[in-house]
Parts: structure tokens; sequence; C-alpha cells
């Protein structure tokens, strides 16, 4: 059998050095994460993987633009199909639960990185993380401004439903201790909260 045409290994490549650099990241955090340790699961040397990005912090920068592109992607996904405003969030929601059971290893980066704000992805994170919530709270103040309870601090909302479904993502084995065997439980969070039913406690108060 013939060796591999050269387009097909350049295009591989960077991608299993990304794949393999996340769960590095994910599992051991920046400082302890090791080039020699993320070339060798890729199964090339270190010198192999610094002709593919020129140092750790390059690494690390194009881990976190990488997952954020793809979960910018997935939500502008859902929330692009026409619908009512309750079956676009439940897909927003359904396609960022579906993206942390997928990419573990990046909830537990994020999460290193929100709790340490002196680490080396603080400041690009935010710069990732800051257009996703202006995005979904700009969608729900506009699709969802008669759906939702008057008074609903909407951007709170959101972080902590989002802030909730990244912590068990992250969890592991404290996950089911934690949350119980039912699981994630996102899409129901958003459906109580960014609905007419969140409505109904203040009715009944006033």
């Amino acid at each position: 059998m013939g060796r591999p045409r050269a387009s097909t290994v350049v295009v591989e490549t960077p991608e299993r050095i990304l794949e393999a650099a996340s769960d590095a990241f994910g599992r051991d955090g920046f400082e302890r994460t090791r080039l020699a340790d993320v070339a060798a699961a890729v199964g090339i040397r270190r010198p192999s993987l610094l002709y593919h990005v020129p140092s750790k912090e390059a690494l690390y920068g194009a881990v976190v633009r990488r997952a954020f592109a793809r979960l910018d992607d997935a939500l502008r996904a859902s929330l692009a199909v026409p619908a009512e405003f309750a079956v676009a969030m439940d897909r927003a929601a359904a396609a960022y639960a579906s993206f942390l059971e997928e990419h573990e290893p990046i909830a537990r980066l994020i999460l290193r990185e929100l709790i340490d704000a002196r680490g080396p992805g603080a400041e690009l994170l935010l710069r990732e993380i800051v257009p996703l919530l202006d995005l979904m709270e700009s969608f729900v103040l506009d699709a969802g401004r008669d759906a939702i309870a008057p008074g609903l601090p909407v951007r709170a909302a959101i972080l902590q439903i989002a802030v909730g479904a990244l912590v068990h993502a992250a969890a592991g084995p404290v996950r089911d201790p934690l949350w119980g065997v039912a699981g994630d439980r996102t899409r129901e969070l958003v459906a109580v909260l960014f609905s007419t039913r969140s409505r109904e406690p203040s009715a009944k108060r006033n």
C-alpha cells in the first residue's frame, strides 16, 4: 500500500494535535501540560509539533478558539431555524448541553480559567465567552420579550444555566452523587426560566 498523500497528512495532523492538546489542557491544566506529551499522544515528536504550532501558548489559544468557534456555530444554527421562542431556546439548550458532553476536557479547561483569573487564557476566554452571552441575551430580549417573566435578569439567568451545565460536564466521578442519575437538566431549566410558566409565581404574588 502506498504512502498517504501529503495533503491528507497536512489536513489531519493539526486536527489530531488540537484534540490531544484539548485532552491534556483539560486534564492537567496549562502549567502541567507538556508539549512532548501532546506530541506523543499524536504519535509525532516535539519538533514536528512545533512545526504546526510555535509554542504552548499558541497551542492553548488555538484549542480555545476552535472550541468556541464550534459552540458559536452550534448555537447560531439552533437559533437560525424559524420556530417559536420556546422551541428555539430548547434547541439552543440542547446544542449547548451536547457540546459540553462531547467536549468534556474543554469544560474543565474553561472552569480552570474562570476560577483562576490569572491563568494564561483568562483574557482569551473573555473574548470568546462575552460575544456568546451577548448573542443569547439579545435573542431572548428580542424573540422572547412576550414570553419571559417581567423583570427577569436575562443575562444572569443565562449565566446560571450555562455555568451549571459547565460544572456538571466537568464534575467527573462526583457528577452522579451531586446531580443524581437523571443527569444534566439544562433543557428543563431553560424551559422553566424562559417561558410563560416563569410568570406564574409573579402573577400570584401580585
